[in-house]
């Protein structure tokens, strides 16, 4: 890895979600990479999460796709690019335009997008290119240009902060997006006043800050707003004023809404009517009040309807465009909303016109002087896939996303691919799941490598910037899809030297038949230089004109909305009673993240302090429900749906609510042996938006009987793990890997199989209880450790990582490995909680109990919580959790 100039700081932006963190890159002379946030970026000022703060470690070329190849088989640009090209305009010929598509990515930059939509609607003449953020924000999408005639997010980030109520709905902040509720802490520190809900089935991370937690029943978020606006109308709370002059609809909303029946709205969505009557009561009594949504109302059959009842919330009340209120989208991706803009989606033109808008069509065909235009939408993310399983898309070119683990009936997308004539594939990676199916390989740029502009949930324009050199011979996506067009006949309108020049063009369009009537125009920077380019702060949109301005980027406080008669449309939704669950199926599956993952992995999987805190795949279960199927604590268990099935770890805890499973999503076949949660999704969608309703899928759930658990950590990663389950992540100094088998080979020939021929060995084995411990040497070095026993095993996992890394040269210090336990000098860190400075709830529990008693006091003892700060919340909560049995301790003691 070769650094384009030594000890060079670079300003670019985090690659991860939606909140567009600046980051400062330094390659160093040793050519690793130092990360800091940037302090001058205003959507994170300096503040980076855990997983932004160890970028720097996930830089390897270690499973780098290299050079294109063919058929499994290297081979050149030239025979690649001549390749596709061919079998798509083959296709196009026999098929029609129809038979190919394109399956993008929030993670390409927003000049790779517009060449992907070019050439898709405007010279193959097919809408069918559509995108992984059809799985994050597509209901949000519709719910917007339902409302508002656009797909306009209407305020900012520092509404979060001058809001006096905060409510988030659906949303993990402190996980999903930990910079924006870092923010949002602090707010609330400097703002006695400021109150925040938690509107969410499961009481998550983000709950340590809520002043109330709604834990709703799954998919009942309609009910529970339209009892809203019912209470904002019989309490008089609404702005009539506003309805009257800027909307229309409003006497419908309401009739479909009905009255704000308590008990009703109780049973509907399992909340009490005190919780109720105090949120309804909260939000008519405060004017600034801000309405966060994220994954939890979009990822949903009635995700859209979900959406506009949020936001007729808003438009009854005025609470829209102004400083400190308003309906606000949190995008997952770092580029989501980048995408939108070029009209990544089946559904949608460039700019933010609308393909089914005949006057949008030629224009977008004029600008591009194209020989054809899509006349129809195209085929969203689920029914693409199926199409492609029914044999109907012929050539099919995925880029930088990974379907067979993240979309919904994931083997059912795997088939799809087996079946589908010719599939291309553009990646950084070979660690991916859906590069098996690829027959063509294409080596994409990685975040550093590639350069361009992201667009953030704010519609905040920032730059990636390229800091280090193409590896082999990779190359950025735009470069490859204007390569294709060149070769498909279309030379004209592709030649690009860059990604300014396609910046350019995209900035053009914005404003082309534009004059106000639609909301994205970035037209100020139609005639930016390559060097005004390279050093593009980060702008919000719109900038319409002819010089950047810095003046007033919120939407519709004044009205202004993109209809013809510039009102927008209430929208008369009603509650749908959520699906039925069949006697076999009685749980709610909910799939989401986790703290210190990303998407399937194919990043964070690669460094050791991402796996740290989480490192294997879980199932988060309700103490009644474990009980009523058997289930104890790390037992392996099966989670199951019609679709498919995934092997996962049970934890039990009180935080999930009663009949329902959460299970992450970023396990993949590469890193345990069934943990890809998206086969078990069903592929069910919002009629809609065809956004699919990844967090209510009915499963069953039962305990996986083995005859044999273990736990290792070895110091090289095994080519072939052949046991019944496991799941691996790094650990510093090497892997560590969970395991479970009933297979009847010797252990310690299973043991042996996975260390080096020479190793030394010594052993350790409880027939009482059937433990059974080897370890193996080669010189002064610990080549593994095995800890076996009949149930799940009970070892530290943070010590046992920490035996690669410590010194076991002595006999002393080897038999020490074999106990299975830290030393008495070394007590037990626990469950890493801060993964900075690996610093576990064992830990902070024992400073607690000694008298810190608040996130900042753990701080000054063990630096938890002072870096990254991602893990602040979960600090907040063990301490809640010690401060409750301190005090049921003293009433024990007191009664007794």
């Amino acid at each position: 890895m070769t650094g384009i100039s030594k000890e060079k700081t670079v300003k670019t932006t985090c690659p991860y979600c939606g909140v567009g963190c600046g980051v400062l890159a330094t390659v160093r002379e040793d050519g690793s990479v130092g990360i800091a946030g940037d302090p001058d970026h205003p959507a994170n000022y300096g503040r980076l999460c855990s997983k932004g703060s160890a970028l720097g470690e996930t830089l390897s070329l270690e499973d780098r796709l290299l050079y294109p190849e063919i058929g499994g088989k290297r081979s050149d640009w030239d025979g690649a690019l001549t390749l596709v090209a061919e079998k798509f305009s083959a296709a196009i010929r026999e098929h029609g335009p129809d038979s190919v598509a394109f399956y993008v990515s929030g993670q390409i930059l927003t000049e790779d997008y517009y060449v992907a939509n070019k050439l898709m609607k405007g010279f193959i003449g097919s809408a069918n290119i559509d995108t992984n953020s059809r799985l994050c924000m597509a209901s949000s999408v519709a719910g917007h240009r339902r409302a508002f005639g656009s797909d306009t997010v209407a305020g900012a980030y520092e509404d979060l902060e001058t809001c006096d109520l905060l409510v988030l709905v659906g949303s993990n902040l402190a996980w999903c997006h930990p910079v924006l509720f870092q923010r949002v802490e602090a707010a609330k520190a400097n703002n006695p006043n400021m109150r925040v809900v938690v509107v969410d089935p499961r009481e998550t991370a983000t709950c340590a800050i809520a002043d109330l937690h709604l834990a709703l029943k799954p998919d009942t978020d309609v009910a529970l707003f339209n009892g809203l606006l019912g209470f904002l109308s019989e309490t008089e709370a609404l702005d009539r004023t506003y309805i009257e002059a800027h909307t229309n609809g409003f006497e419908d909303a309401i009739q479909a809404a009905g009255a704000c029946e308590i008990n009703r709205i109780s049973g509907e969505t399992g909340l009490t009517p005190h919780d109720l009557a105090t949120f309804y009561t909260m939000v008519a009594r405060t004017e600034k009040t801000v309405t966060l949504y994220s994954q939890g109302v979009n990822q949903s059959v009635v995700g859209t309807d979900k959406v506009n009842a949020i936001i007729n919330t808003h438009l009854a009340t005025g609470r829209i465009g102004k400083p400190g209120m308003g309906p606000f989208s949190a995008t997952g991706q770092p580029n989501a909303m980048g995408g939108r803009e070029v009209g990544g989606l089946a559904n949608m033109l460039a700019a933010h016109m609308a393909i089914e808008n005949p006057d949008h069509r030629a224009l977008v065909q004029s600008f591009w002087q194209s020989p054809t235009i899509a006349s129809k939408q195209g085929l969203k993310a689920v029914d693409l896939f199926n199409a492609t399983r029914n044999g109907k898309i012929k050539a099919l070119w995925i880029m930088a996303t990974n379907p067979v683990d993240s979309l919904p009936d994931a083997d059912g997308v795997a088939e799809a691919l087996e079946i589908c004539p010719f599939v291309v594939v553009s990646d950084v990676t070979r660690a991916a799941d859906t590069v098996a199916y690829a027959d063509v390989l294409l080596p994409a740029a990685a975040w550093g490598e590639k350069d361009g502009t992201v667009t953030n949930s704010e519609r905040r324009i920032s730059r990636q910037k390229k800091f280090l050199d193409l590896p082999g011979d990779t190359r950025p996506d735009w470069w490859q899809l204007a390569d294709v067009a060149r070769r498909m006949g279309f030379e004209d309108a592709f030649h690009y030297d860059g990604p300014a020049a396609i910046f350019r063009e995209h900035a053009a369009l914005s404003n082309a038949g534009n004059n106000g009537s639609r909301d994205f125009d970035i037209s100020a920077l139609k005639d930016i230089s390559p060097a005004a380019f390279d050093d593009l702060e980060p702008i919000q949109w719109p900038q319409p004109g002819t010089s950047v301005s810095n003046g007033e980027t919120r939407f519709f406080a004044k009205g202004g909305f993109f209809r013809s008669d510039g009102k927008a449309n209430f929208i008369a939704v009603s509650h749908k009673e959520p699906r039925k669950r069949e006697r076999r199926y009685p749980l709610v599956l909910n799939t989401g993240r986790v703290r210190d993952h990303w998407h399937t992995m194919t990043r964070t999987g690669k460094t050791p302090r991402s796996s740290s805190h989480i490192a294997e795949p879980y199932a988060e279960l309700h103490p009644d429900d474990a009980r009523e199927a058997g289930i104890a604590a790390a037992d392996l268990v099966e989670v199951k749906s019609p679709h498919g099935s995934a092997v996962v770890r049970a934890q039990i805890t009180g935080r999930a609510q009663k009949g329902s499973v959460f299970v992450p999503m970023h396990w993949t076949d590469q890193v345990s042996s069934k943990g890809r949660i998206d086969a078990v999704v069903a592929p069910e969608t919002d009629p809609v938006s065809g956004q699919p309703g990844s967090k209510f899928t009915p499963v069953a759930i039962r305990k996986l009987e083995f005859g044999w658990h273990g736990f290792a950590v070895l110091r090289n990663k095994p080519d072939q793990l052949e046991t019944g389950y496991w799941a691996i992540a790094p650990t510093e100094g090497g892997w560590r890997v969970e395991m479970a088998g009933n297979s009847e080979t010797d252990l310690e020939h299973h043991a042996a199989r996975l260390l080096p021929e020479d190793a030394e060995f010594l052993r350790f084995e409880d027939v009482t209880t059937g433990a059974l411990r080897i370890a193996g040497w080669t010189g002064a070095d610990l080549a593994g450790a095995f800890f076996f026993g009949p149930d799940p095993v009970g070892v530290s996992r943070p010590w046992a990582c920490g035996l690669l890394t410590a010194e076991t040269a002595t006999k002393d210090q080897r038999f020490r490995v074999l106990a299975g336990r830290p030393p008495a000098d070394l007590p037990d860190k626990g469950a890493i909680v801060c993964s900075c400075f690996q610093v576990g709830s064992s830990e902070i529990a024992v400073e607690a109990a000694r008298g810190a008693t608040t996130v900042k006091a753990i701080g000054a003892c063990l630096k938890a919580g002072t870096n990254c700060g991602s893990c602040r919340s979960e600090i907040q909560t063990l301490l809640d959790a010690v401060a409750k049995e301190t005090r049921e301790d003293a009433d024990i003691a007191q009664a007794s």
